[in-house]
């Protein structure tokens, strides 16, 4: 087994009769048959090979390929969006009368399916507190089927002991989906502490660079086979071309990251005593709740932080209209620095009783730190804090 650089880069399409060294652009919508046989085979699944571009393609298998080794997981597919793969994670999975546990902290969407989107089908949900997992226990109920969590979470960067909650779904006989788009497969393999599927938005750090929409559901080979049959027949397909970035993605992610983790980090100590915020949280500073098991489980702190502003929403807002580099999106995961309000964008469908609950105030800011010079981006944060007092 090489290493998670070597694989990323040297785990590649099969070359064509051209024998390009970087793979090739697949635009087709359908692939040709040399016979009738053959094509009876093949949808038969007697025979493996690329029948229509809705249920595989060479691209988007290379980028499966690559970051199902980055994972440890032993099948995947992918979507045309990270929401795409959270829907799928779950509905492939679930049946009517079934029962999610969710961790509370979750990014918005995964909230409306969980509370708007499911109920429609007759699959209920229960909120678990990740500051009271030993609570876990009695949300347990007879038709519980699946418990989905994000770590760290989005956007409070709350913690999940990995290891804990697989055990804990082992003994429960729990389907375990975690969402791992922040930490990426090169700073956390869920997988290894018990996870049956793994999901990202590669959308965010994956592609990194703003550039493309796409979804990953990875894990366990007889679960995404459900998970394929779900998508072969409701068409959440990634376009080869999404998929042809995002495997040429893969190959830097690595080095992406270090910078990322480099860069917040940096950006998470310079703030930590200022006295505009009230809170600046990141996975490795010590004045994180669950310092100790960020570092159990991470190989970095990721490249988010937040920044609780001292004068909530009004002083929130005067700050991100004083910032001159810094993009205002709501993208993370990019090679540029981005500012973000979750109370009035992202979680804004949340009550406001629900945003307190994850930790979600009107004065948080989450703060995707690029790959500019991390003294620029420290000026820029800097100037705005001073510039909104």
């Amino acid at each position: 087994m090489s290493h998670f650089e070597t694989d990323a880069i040297r785990i590649n399409a099969s070359k064509s009769n051209q024998r390009e060294h970087s793979a090739p652009l697949y635009l087709t919508s359908s692939f040709t048959f040399d016979s009738a046989e053959e094509a009876r085979a093949m949808f038969a699944e007697e025979i493996q090979g690329n029948i229509y571009s809705r249920y595989a393609n060479p691209n988007s298998s290379e980028l499966i390929d690559k970051v199902c080794a980055a994972e440890g997981t032993e099948d995947g597919i992918a979507t045309a969006s990270g929401m795409a793969a959270m829907f799928g994670s779950m509905a492939a999975l679930l049946q009517q009368g079934d029962h999610i546990l969710a961790s509370r902290s979750l990014f918005g969407s995964t909230h409306q399916l969980l509370t708007r989107v499911f109920p429609k089908w007759g699959i209920s949900s229960t909120y678990g507190d990740i500051s009271d997992i030993s609570n876990w226990e009695k949300l347990v109920q007879p038709n519980t089927k699946m418990l989905f969590i994000e770590t760290p979470s989005n956007p409070g960067l709350e913690i999940i002991d990995l290891e804990w909650v697989g055990q804990f779904a082992a003994a429960h006989n729990l389907i375990l989906v975690v969402d791992n788009c922040f930490a990426t497969p090169y700073l956390q393999q869920p997988a290894k502490w018990g996870a049956h599927i793994v999901t990202h938005s590669a959308t965010k750090f994956i592609d990194g660079q703003g550039r493309v929409l796409g979804g990953l559901i990875l894990g366990k080979k007889e679960l995404i086979q459900e998970v394929q049959f779900f998508a072969r027949h409701t068409g959440p397909s990634i376009s080869p071309f999404n998929a042809w970035i995002l495997a040429k993605s893969m190959e830097t992610l690595a080095v992406r990251m270090d910078r990322h983790c480099e860069n917040a980090l940096a950006v998470a100590k310079y703030f930590q005593d200022s006295t505009d915020l009230d809170f600046v949280k990141y996975p490795f500073l010590k004045s994180h709740p669950q310092y100790d098991l960020a570092k159990k489980q991470m190989k970095h702190g990721g490249g988010i932080i937040t920044l609780t502003l001292k004068g909530g929403i009004s002083r929130a807002q005067k700050f991100i209209d004083q910032l001159q580099m810094i993009s205002v999106t709501a993208n993370l995961g990019d090679s540029r620095s981005i500012i973000t309000h979750p109370a009035s964008t992202t979680h804004s469908k949340l009550t406001e009783e629900e945003r307190e609950k994850v930790g979600i105030s009107d004065g948080l800011i989450r703060l995707s730190v690029g790959l500019e010079h991390q003294e620029d981006i420290i000026k820029d944060v800097e100037r705005a804090l001073e510039k909104s007092r």
